[in-house]
């Protein structure tokens, strides 16, 4: 392994960027390319498929199999066109991964040629084999049918030779097996309901689409130097190792000169994305050193979802041709910034509107408060749920860490929005407004807009945090499919904005005006979300104290957090909304207690095996060489001065001892916690007993190597260290 470790650093350094061939002109001449977008359609499909297609995508309407044909036969004439010879069902199972069965388009004949063949029937639904994706309890293992649908709104792409179809993945009973399921549920409950307040201000409204913008960070690392860490290779991040004497605390690779490999990799990146329709935008050095961010231009939140799944696919895959392995886990390295997923998230309607932006009138701004305050009341009563949608094994170790926000759910507003909210609160009784309080509201509410385009400020330790036009959701994992959160949002928002309909109705049937009425209830929902508000420090010691006065939770374990999936008040939420049954809620928690189980035995098991496998003996190595040193000391100069000169060496060889027999015995009570645990019945139980026993253990054997690291010779050190990968280009 030591040899490795050298054979490593030397291919590295004699590594030159690959040269990226850009295409011939602009990016907008090959934007979506690989895309079967209206543009394409049109050119490919009668003027009643492509119609059908957009009632799809922006109605919902179901598409007729006579028409499914067409547009099949229209697709693969394209695809064929440009090379392709397969298709698939492209969809988003439950493991976090993306997930496709490629199939020829070619047919046998009964002349004994083939043709190629791709109708209505294979482009609407096929039946991959469901058996061993994670049901969470839905199916049995010898239950293999499930099917994939064909989802209009998110249009077919190339990727290579393969034609993609973005797919839902349901059970044969109908349970989703998926995020995009839930998601589009979620997304046509909002929609319903978000329109319904909407026409209280604009009857024009129609449509109103959840929009994300997504700015994903990741770590790249020399593919030489991740393959001699077999940590790095089996969980995604380094289970031992020192800090680096320098690593991030000098601030100099926030923002700065892009490392020419990392350049490369970057500019290929893109140029393959915005082939895919994906809008990348933006590229930076982020605050640890080979810590880098993407970021796109806001889209509908489904077409989004599915382009952030594709964009970490395809930064894997470019990332092998510049000799890079990207790291997506929330933390690689122990002691620097870890990755987040900044999901921002706003609303708009088909009339041109974001719901969350202020307007130039009062009337706007009117509409633009209650969207913003209905939000904030959404997440103060379903904290814990959008928590639970957040929480993972990698996240687990990022959040609270001084870096990203801590596990306790607030809404930062600004000091301008919320003086506002509080004069709203200070000024509006529960009774009927005078007249000059009316107008006096009103003006202040006039005068939002100026104020917060020159003023708001932007509050980076906030879990949830709005910045002028939107809701920046910044806890959410470098790793994660962002289905996950917009879930909980979107429910949480389309049934909060339904209690806000009907408490209008309620005062508006005892003959008070409307406007009142919006007042009123507003004025109530501002009182009750207050302690969710905060404008401070979150990273602070002094915010959790506060957070625990205002009874706000702090669940850092990803089991315990879990349990909100189940509680009363979330069942009910995806039920009334007709997003997750509490079947598939019972699923869906059960497949993230098992994923966490099965993350930290496998960090178990890899760190026991290093630890005895390579640790230990590369420290004995170490260790007979300071013995034989000690002893040539004596042989040379007798007693004489062999204290002086021997005692260095001899206490540490005395510390080596220590470490390796903590380390022995720490991993042999790890391994007996894990056969232990293993036969619990019940999967949380299990679930809570890996996060507080076996767990620990993991950070207990770390410090006895991270110090053996700092002792043993460097030339026979096994494993690449820290100041190696953060600082190799």
């Amino acid at each position: 392994m030591a040899i490795l470790r050298f054979n490593a650093m030397q291919e590295i350094f004699s590594r030159q960027p690959i040269k990226v061939v850009m295409p011939e002109g602009k990016a907008s001449d090959y934007f979506a390319e690989n895309v079967f977008t209206t543009k394409a359609m049109q050119a490919y499909l009668s003027e009643e498929a492509y119609k059908a297609v957009l009632e799809a995508r922006e109605h919902g309407k179901r598409i007729d199999r006579r028409i499914a044909n067409q547009i099949a036969s229209g697709m693969k004439s394209w695809a064929v066109g440009k090379g392709v010879t397969h298709y698939t069902h492209w969809f988003q199972p439950l493991n976090g991964a993306t997930a496709e069965k490629h199939d020829a388009f070619f047919e046998p004949s009964s002349e004994g040629s083939v043709l190629e063949k791709f109708d209505g029937d294979m482009l609407v639904q096929q039946e991959p084999d469901a058996s061993s994706f994670p049901s969470g309890g839905i199916r049995n293992t010898f239950e293999a049918r499930g099917y994939t649908a064909w989802d209009p709104s998110s249009p077919a792409f190339l990727i290579e030779k393969t034609l993609c179809i973005p797919t839902i993945f349901v059970s044969y009973t109908g349970e989703a097996l998926d995020y995009k399921t839930p998601l589009l549920k979620s997304l046509a409950a909002l929609d319903k309901a978000a329109v319904e307040v909407c026409q209280m201000y604009d009857k024009n409204v129609t449509k109103v689409n959840a929009n994300l913008g997504w700015e994903q960070e990741y770590f790249l690392v020399d593919e030489a130097l991740y393959y001699a860490r077999p940590d790095l290779i089996l969980t995604g991040r380094t289970l031992m190792g020192h800090s680096s004497a320098k690593d991030q605390q000098l601030e100099d690779h926030y923002f700065g000169s892009i490392p020419d490999r990392a350049f490369a990799f970057m500019q290929e990146l893109e140029v393959e994305s915005l082939r895919l329709g994906i809008p990348i935008k933006t590229r930076h050095n982020e605050v640890a050193p080979n810590q880098f961010e993407a970021a796109p231009v806001y889209e509908e939140a489904n077409l989004a979802v599915d382009h952030n799944q594709l964009f970490m696919d395809l930064m894997a895959g470019v990332a092998r041709k510049h000799k890079f392995r990207v790291l997506l886990h929330e933390k690689p390295y122990k002691g620097v910034n870890g990755s987040g997923k900044h999901n921002n998230w706003s609303m708009s309607t088909d009339t041109g509107v974001n719901l969350l932006s202020p307007g130039k009138t009062p009337k706007k701004n009117m509409q633009f408060l209650t969207f913003l305050v209905n939000t904030v009341k959404a997440v103060h009563d379903h904290a814990d749920l959008i928590r639970a949608s957040i929480v993972s094994p990698g996240n687990e170790h990022r959040l609270g860490a001084n870096e990203a926000p801590p596990a306790i759910i607030s809404v930062f507003l600004g000091k301008h929005i919320s003086q506002t909210l509080d004069d709203i609160e200070a000024r509006v009784s529960s009774k009927k407004m005078s007249p000059d309080e009316k107008a006096e509201l009103k003006l202040d509410i006039g005068k939002i807009p100026e104020i917060l385009l020159d003023n708001t400020d932007r509050n980076r330790t906030s879990p949830f945090a709005f910045t002028g036009n939107r809701f920046e959701f910044r806890a959410v994992g470098s790793s994660a499919n962002p289905s996950s959160p917009m879930i909980a949002l979107n429910t949480a928002m389309a049934n909060q904005l339904r209690e806000f309909v009907k408490d209008v109705a309620a005062l508006t049937a005892k003959n008070i005006k409307r406007d009142e009425a919006i007042f009123q209830v507003l004025r109530k929902y501002i009182v009750e979300s207050k302690k969710i508000r905060f404008e401070g420090n979150g990273y602070g010691q002094e915010w959790k104290d506060e957070a625990a006065r205002r009874g706000l939770s702090n669940i850092a374990e990803v089991p315990e957090a879990l349990k909100a999936f189940l509680s009363e008040k979330s069942v009910a939420l995806f039920a009334d909304n007709h997003v997750l049954s509490h079947r598939e809620l019972v699923a869906r928690q059960e497949i993230r207690l098992e994923n966490y189980i099965k993350s930290i035995q496998i960090e178990s098991r890899v760190l026991g095996d290093l630890a005895v496998n390579h640790i230990i003996p590369t420290a004995i190595k170490y260790q007979n060489n300071l013995i034989e040193n000690v002893r040539g000391l004596k042989e040379l100069f007798g007693t004489a001065d062999y204290d002086e000169m021997a005692t260095p060496h001899l206490q540490s060889i005395k510390k080596i001892s220590r470490h390796i027999s903590y380390i022995r015995k720490l991993v042999v009570d790890m391994v007996k916690e894990r056969k232990d645990l293993n036969p619990t019945k019940s999967v949380m139980d299990q679930a809570q007993g890996y996060s507080r026993k076996v767990k620990p253990y993991l950070e207990s054997i770390r410090y006895h190597i991270d110090k053996l690291e700092l002792i043993v010779d460097d030339e026979i050190w096994t494993l690449p260290k820290y100041r190696e990968l953060l600082f190799t280009r």
